[in-house]
């Protein structure tokens, strides 16, 4: 056995800090004439980064800077993006534009409207209160067009949630702290919940969540949902199902293989192998025939084929005690690793 501490792993910061360190560096530039190479920034809890600038510009009535992303160590697709913005003078206040690989908003549900850069409120309250310290700093008005582009954003965009929640062109300039802690499961909850309010606000009934591509490609074809109504689940079973408690869809259907979908029939609401096992013991009391053997879900199904029926319903039963009261209407599906649909219940 060993004591050693595993390493601590290292923070990095959101597409939203970036943008604002680009936005203040930008105006040092366009109103004081100086092009620093570091910049730094207050976030909302008070830690104070520096930014190295990766990119500077000017012309014209106008400045550029931009900011390389550093995501520490959470695998975060927008990690080494190249995060600018652009600042000019506007006719009054501060006015948010997208430029090449930032997104625009086309459908309700979302933070910001319909048609406006897909810039998310706490990003677009650090860079008002950048202007404002700018402008004061400077004797100017806080009056500021900011034109926040990404390198490739469009191309890294289609490895995101945007092109369902109707956000096209890009990505999402996105941060609530203006910190990315590693591996944290709070930026995938927090799209599962905006997948379910973009659902609610273009009136879809009927939405599924899938453990994976495969039985989301299967569950989709079998009720023939629009993309926008396939929430990328993934192992986050609870993080869905409480939500929809709360902010209901006339029905929904949880997709998955044998193994992630037992341990949903089990309790288990984090399917993630780390966080739950299937508990093999009380799944030889579901049939006649021994898998207490057993090394997987799918290897017990083998021996005892009636077992998929009775996880989807015992998953059933425990989607419904999440549920609690909500009037949703949840169905199962079943599938093994090829694809084959093993059991179905509700649908």
């Amino acid at each position: 056995m060993s004591n050693q501490t595993p390493p601590q792993l290292r923070r990095g910061w959101t597409t939203g800090a970036c943008a604002t360190a680009a936005v203040k560096a930008g105006l040092r530039m366009l109103w004081g004439g100086d092009v620093p190479s570091t910049v730094g920034i207050t976030l909302p809890k008070g830690e104070t980064p520096v930014f190295a600038l990766a990119f500077t510009a000017q012309g014209d009535g106008w400045a550029e800077v931009g900011i390389e992303k550093d995501a520490g160590d959470d695998p975060d697709v927008t990690h080494g993006a190249l995060i600018k913005a652009r600042v000019a003078a506007s006719d009054g206040g501060v006015v948010f534009r997208a430029g090449d690989g930032v997104g625009t908003v086309t459908k309700a549900g979302l933070p910001i409207g319909v048609g406006e850069p897909a810039i998310n409120p706490v990003p677009r309250a650090m860079m008002d209160e950048v202007v404002a310290e700018m402008a004061s700093e400077y004797g100017r008005m806080p009056d500021v067009e900011i034109t926040v582009s990404v390198e490739n954003g469009a191309q890294i965009a289609l490895k995101t949630w945007n092109p369902r929640l109707g956000i096209v062109g890009g990505l999402s300039i996105l941060g609530t702290t203006g910190v990315v802690r590693p591996f944290s499961c709070a930026a995938w909850i927090a799209s599962i919940h905006r997948g379910i309010d973009v659902a609610r606000a273009d009136g879809l009934t009927h939405v599924a969540g899938c453990t994976g591509a495969t039985s989301e490609r299967v569950v989709q074809e079998m009720l023939g949902l629009a993309d926008h109504a396939m929430l990328d689940m993934g192992d986050f079973a609870g993080g869905l199902l409480k939500y929809l408690s709360r902010n209901p869809v006339d029905r929904i259907t949880i997709g998955g293989g044998i193994g992630k979908i037992t341990k949903l029939a089990q309790g288990a609401r984090d399917l993630h192998s780390k966080r739950s096992q299937v508990d093999f013991t009380a799944l030889n009391e579901w049939v006649e025939a021994d898998i207490s053997g057993a090394n997987t879900a799918l290897e017990a199904v083998t021996i005892a084929p009636e077992l998929a029926d009775r996880v989807a319903q015992e998953a059933l039963r425990h989607v419904r005690l999440i549920l609690k009261d909500a009037p949703v209407e949840p169905s199962i599906v079943v599938i093994d690793r090829a694809g084959k649909v093993l059991a179905k219940v509700g649908v």
